[in-house]
């Protein structure tokens, strides 16, 4: 997989998530298979229960169906999934 900035406009339901920082302790080491995503939050399913994880506070590491692991800000991600098509992300590499 080629890595840049477009790769914040995928869709991320049905990819695996880890987060890998948080503000809030406990949500650290996380992951699980995306469920759903709404504006703010992302629904993981972990360990047979569903979590809900605030999309602003932390820092997730997404591995797509071809092994490649990208950790990606979740301040970047917050937004509607259908808005993020039209976001304009500098390249910060």
């Amino acid at each position: 997989m080629n890595v840049t900035s477009d790769i914040v406009r995928r869709e991320l339901i049905g990819t695996h998530a880890k987060i890998s920082k948080s503000s809030h302790r406990d949500n650290v080491g996380i992951s699980g298979k995306i469920m759903d995503e709404t504006r703010n939050t992302f629904k993981i399913l972990h360990n047979g229960k569903t979590k809900t994880i605030i999309k602003n506070t932390n820092v997730f590491h997404f591995k797509f169906h071809d092994d490649t692991v990208v950790e990606i800000d979740g301040k970047i991600l917050v937004g509607r999934p259908e808005d993020r098509l039209k976001k304009t992300i500098r390249r910060l590499w």
